[in-house]
């Protein structure tokens, strides 16, 4: 099961955020776009298309394989969006976060470029399992920065990886084993910069449908003044 839900915000002109998946092939990708004009809504929407494409074609019944076949489909996308860039004076310079789940089975692979975030809900637990690839997270997990400070930090929004900002990208990639009932949030940094990890548990938690409560989590964002483009995907792990 799942289901997702995407918006603008308050301040932005435009939607640069763009998802996909395939129920039926296990894929689900959220990306977060940045570049002028709208360069960002090509770079996002490039990404999803060609990861979608890539491991809806091949197929996913290897487990052996699936890493090494995220990882192609990820720097694919890089590249399509690297050379689209290079190809069009417009676009120079756009790019993509990405973080995207996989299911084989219970198997489950997490790829994750840039600050868009992967949660799991599991007993009524949050927990993210994605490492923002920003540079206060960074100094964070260096030690030379508490989170608090990194939430006040006017270099909050600087992040340290994306797709098609440069020739090569690496995706962080986390396996780890389902467990009936266990719910995965994937999102842009316009919902979890707005709400914090214990609202989003408690949203988590109320016992809504899916599609309902990813427009609780895009409403709270939006109410906590929707400073950017949200979007929500919910994925439920089966029996």
């Amino acid at each position: 099961m799942a289901a997702a839900v995407t918006d603008r915000g308050r301040k932005r002109p435009a939607n640069e955020d763009a998802f996909g998946y395939s129920i039926e092939d296990g894929v689900y990708v959220v990306c977060d776009g940045m570049g002028g004009a709208a360069a960002g809504e090509i770079a996002s929407s490039l990404a999803v298309d060609e990861m979608l494409r890539l491991l809806t074609d091949r197929g996913l019944e290897d487990e052996a394989a699936m890493p090494e076949a995220a990882e192609e489909a990820v720097i694919a996308a890089n590249e399509a969006i690297y050379s689209r860039s290079k190809r069009n004076r417009k676009l120079s310079g756009m790019g993509t976060t990405l973080v995207a789940l996989i299911a084989v089975d219970r198997q489950i692979w997490v790829l994750n470029v840039g600050d868009s975030r992967c949660y799991r809900m599991r007993d009524g637990r949050l927990e993210q399992l994605t490492r923002d690839h920003s540079l206060v997270d960074e100094q964070v997990r260096l030690g030379r920065m508490t989170r608090a400070e990194a939430l006040r930090s006017p270099l909050r929004n600087v992040i340290t990886r994306a797709l098609g900002t440069h020739h090569c990208v690496t995706p962080d990639v986390f396996e780890l084993e389902a467990e009936p009932g266990d719910l995965f949030l994937l999102c842009s940094d316009g919902l979890t910069r707005e709400v914090p990890d214990s609202k989003i548990e408690a949203l988590l938690s109320r016992g809504q449908s899916m599609e309902e409560t990813c427009t609780s989590l895009v409403s709270a964002a939006n109410k906590a003044g929707g400073h950017d483009n949200i979007t929500a995907l919910l994925v439920r792990a089966g029996a």
